[in-house]
Parts: C-alpha cells; sequence; structure tokens
C-alpha cells in the first residue's frame, strides 16, 4: 500500500504559484536547494550557544565576500535600523539601552532623495525606527557629489546611508565618491544593497564601512539580513542586540540555513550559472517573440547584477495591465513585474524557475493573448 504524503501547499490549503516577479518578498523570495533545507533541519532540533554560532558566521561572512567581519539580523529591513542604531550609539551600553531616544547623539542620517525606495516598507522608515531622523540630498532626479557634500556638512550626522538597487529611479550615483565625501567628514557610510549579492565585493570596493545585504534573494538562504563590513560597525550592530535589536535578531536556523547557502555560494560554478540564465532568458525572448502582440528582447539588470529579465512589450490594442492580471488570475497563477506596465510593457524574471514553469508561461500567454484577440 503506497501511502501518498501531502505538500505544504496541500496541507494548508495554500496557492502554488509561478514567480516570475523575482525575489520578491510577498511571494516567499526565493527557493532555497535541498542542501540548506536539510542543514535548517539538522539545526531546529540542537542547542547553541548563540554567540559562538554569530562569531562563526562573521567569519564564514568575510571569508566569502573580503570583508573584516560580518554579522546576520532577522532580515534586511532589520540590518537597515540597526546599523543605524551602530552609527549613533556604538557599543556604548548606555546609549544602546536609551534607543530610540537620540536628544544626547548625533542622529542625522544623510540619504539622497532620488533613493528612497520602498521595499513594501519605506528605507526612510526603517531608519527611523532607529531614532534617527533622515537629511534628503539633491532632489529626486539628481543628487551630486556637492549636494551630498552639503548635506553632510551640517550638525549631528550621524552616516551616509547610500541604496544600490534597480528600484532607484535617479540619475546613477558614483559611490565611491559618495562614501570618500562621507569620509572626509568623519561619517561612516552604509550602502542597502538588499538584491544585491552577487554584487557584494563591488560594493565594498566603494570603501563603504557596511553594505547591508539580504541572505534569502539570491544566495537562497533563509530569511536574514547581512552586515558586512569593518571591525568596528559589525560589532557596534550585533551590540544592538541588548537594545533595540533583541525583536531583530536571526534565528539558529536562520544562521546555519546562511552558513550552508555560504558553501554552495562558494563551490557553485558561477561563470556557468550566469551562462546557464543567459540561455534561459534568450530561449524564452525567442519563444515570446513568436506570440501575436508581443514583443520581447532582453533587459539587463539597471544595478549591474550578473542576470537579464524578459522585457515583454504588448501592442495590437492588448492593455498590459490587464495581461498581467489575468496571468495572476489563472491557474496557476503567474506573477509577473508590473512596474511598467502604464508604458505597455512588463518584466520577468526567470532565475528560479525550470523549463516546465517557462512552457506554462509561454502557453499562457499565448492563450490570453488568443482570448483579447476574440474579444476584440
Amino acid at each position: 500500500m503506497v501511502i501518498r504524503t501531502m505538500g505544504t501547499h496541500e496541507r494548508h490549503r495554500l496557492t502554488e504559484v509561478i514567480n516570475a516577479r523575482g525575489t520578491y518578498t510577498p511571494l516567499g523570495v526565493s527557493r532555497s536547494s535541498a542542501g540548506v533545507a536539510a542543514a535548517v533541519a539538522e539545526a531546529l532540533p540542537e542547542f547553541f550557544v548563540m554567540g559562538e554560532l554569530a562569531d562563526r558566521a562573521s567569519e564564514a561572512i568575510a571569508h566569502s565576500t573580503g570583508a573584516q567581519a560580518g554579522a546576520i539580523t532577522h532580515c534586511t529591513s532589520a540590518a537597515i535600523t540597526l546599523a543605524v542604531a551602530a552609527a549613533m550609539a556604538g557599543t556604548d551600553p548606555d546609549r544602546i539601552a536609551t534607543l530610540p531616544d537620540t536628544s544626547d547623539m548625533h542622529n542625522r542620517v544623510i540619504l539622497p532623495a532620488g533613493q528612497v525606495v520602498d521595499y513594501g516598507q519605506s528605507v526612510v522608515q526603517a531608519i527611523r525606527l532607529a531614532g534617527a531622523s533622515v537629511t534628503l540630498a539633491g532632489d529626486e532626479n539628481r543628487c551630486s557629489i556637492d549636494d551630498l557634500d552639503d548635506a553632510l556638512a551640517g550638525p549631528d550626522i550621524a552616516c551616509l546611508l547610500l541604496v544600490s538597487s534597480r528600484l532607484v529611479t535617479s540619475e546613477p550615483m558614483d559611490l565611491t565618491a559618495a562614501v570618500r565625501a562621507a569620509h572626509r567628514r568623519g561619517v561612516p557610510a552604509i550602502i542597502d544593497g538588499a538584491g544585491q549579492f552577487p554584487r557584494t565585493a563591488d560594493l565594498l570596493a566603494t570603501g563603504a564601512d557596511a553594505v547591508l545585504i539580504s541572505a534569502q534573494k539570491y544566495l537562497a538562504a533563509p530569511t536574514a539580513g547581512l552586515v558586512v563590513g569593518t571591525h568596528r560597525l559589525v560589532r557596534a550592530v550585533r551590540a544592538q542586540e541588548k537594545g533595540i535589536g533583541r525583536g531583530m535578531k536571526p534565528t539558529k536556523e536562520a544562521i546555519v540555513g546562511v552558513l550552508a547557502a555560504l558553501e554552495e555560494w562558494h563551490a557553485m560554478d558561477r561563470a556557468k550559472w550566469e551562462a546557464d540564465q543567459a540561455a534561459k532568458v534568450i530561449a524564452f525572448v525567442a519563444g515570446a517573440n513568436e506570440l501575436p502582440g508581443l514583443a520581447a528582447e532582453v533587459l539587463p539588470d539597471p544595478a549591474g547584477l550578473p542576470l537579464s529579465r524578459v522585457l515583454l512589450t504588448v501592442s495590437g490594442g492588448i492593455d498590459a495591465t490587464t495581461l498581467a492580471a489575468e496571468l495572476e488570475a489563472g491557474t496557476p497563477p503567474i506573477f509577473v513585474m508590473t512596474d511598467r506596465s502604464l508604458e505597455g510593457q512588463l518584466v520577468l524574471e526567470l532565475v528560479p524557475l525550470d523549463a516546465d514553469e517557462l512552457e506554462i508561461i509561454l502557453t499562457r500567454l499565448a492563450m490570453e493573448l488568443q482570448a483579447t484577440e476574440k474579444a476584440d
């Protein structure tokens, strides 16, 4: 007699989806490997000296990235809050206990106005949760180094926060020059590079005191934020666990999962991975271009990640917003990026998807386009 085991989706009456939207938190971000899942399962029934586990994690992060040290937080949003707290309070127990009251501290964070992004929570709110205030430099379209320098010249500056993300829509900024501007003023510089794990070394090369990375995006670990940087700032971030960081601490299984994911990252043939992702996108573009009413092309990552996406331009009276909604309403629901839908375009990220899922997307696109044509 064969006993069928129910999967998580069936057991809890959950919808199975095809995620072509990228490392998107409302869809569960990414798929961890079997090896990472096994490491997490092995850790769950065990006890650990958590400080010792955090030390091993710091060593592994440093080894993987070339940084002096690393720390793990609950998520990248928590990493933003704690890195700002660390810049204000350092390792001083009294200051740590006082947060988020910053009345006796340098508590202003400089942020380029065009880098105010929203990940489901505004980066500004993540900063303010530490008790800091935000001063915006430049405007939504551009922040020059002179604009930044003027803002950094003010009183009570705690740190400079920069954002490296495809969500940034302003004119690109020279991050290295921005970090240097902060350091000339004696101000630490922090880069929020949540979805930029493959570029961690590039972001560290700017001279930033800390780079904040999501472990659950392209590293495909359990949910966790990585603070990668100098011994001084990383120590101060870890010290916040005696204060506001208590509710933002990582779990044992998250830390062990990160360690496993870092080991897999080291063992991976990255050149082959990049070639495989490129081939996947090119093949999908070719298939999509055979569908009437669609024009497909390869879209490089605007922030410099070593991957491309698919850009679909719909025409012939087809509405991109409606097409995305129909894909999402079908079975299985297919989620795509809709940032450009008002311009008649949709974006698909294919990194976590297998050949069967890609075929389903192309089939569903053909069906929805055909249904729209018949309706007209």
